[in-house]
């Protein structure tokens, strides 16, 4: 089954940035991004699966406590997914970060992913 580029920016943000378990992140890695996937932060350029799945353990372990929720829900316009995310302290308290995610998809796995970040809050 091919994965429309909505349903990607759901797994992208819950199943990949969300998961604690490093063998089951990439279990999900490898299974809804190319290979020589690129991802674009506001301050590096990851390329491939591997520098995907080691970036993603570095941000977890910065803040292990913290989760990624969806602002609203994924949007697509053909190869194109957008999802809004926050992230911060669990349960209700506010978010630390906000911002988007934007990919691009071909044969239903992710080959370009764009993480923009809107506000990021000072800890108080």
């Amino acid at each position: 089954m091919t994965r429309s580029a909505a349903d990607l920016m759901r797994v992208n943000l819950l199943e990949v940035f969300n998961e604690p378990d490093p063998d089951r992140r990439a279990a999900v890695i490898a299974g809804n991004y190319a290979e020589d996937v690129v991802w674009h932060e506001p301050d590096r350029i990851n390329h491939g699966r591997t520098d995907l799945a080691r970036r993603a353990t570095e941000l977890r372990a910065e803040h292990p406590d913290w989760v990624f929720r969806p602002t609203g829900t994924p949007s697509e316009l053909d190869d194109i997914g957008h999802l809004g995310f926050q992230w911060g302290p669990p349960d209700d308290q506010p978010p630390m970060v906000s911002g988007m995610d934007i990919a691009r998809t071909n044969g239903g796995v992710i080959i370009e992913l764009y993480t923009i970040v809107t506000a990021i809050r000072q800890p108080s």
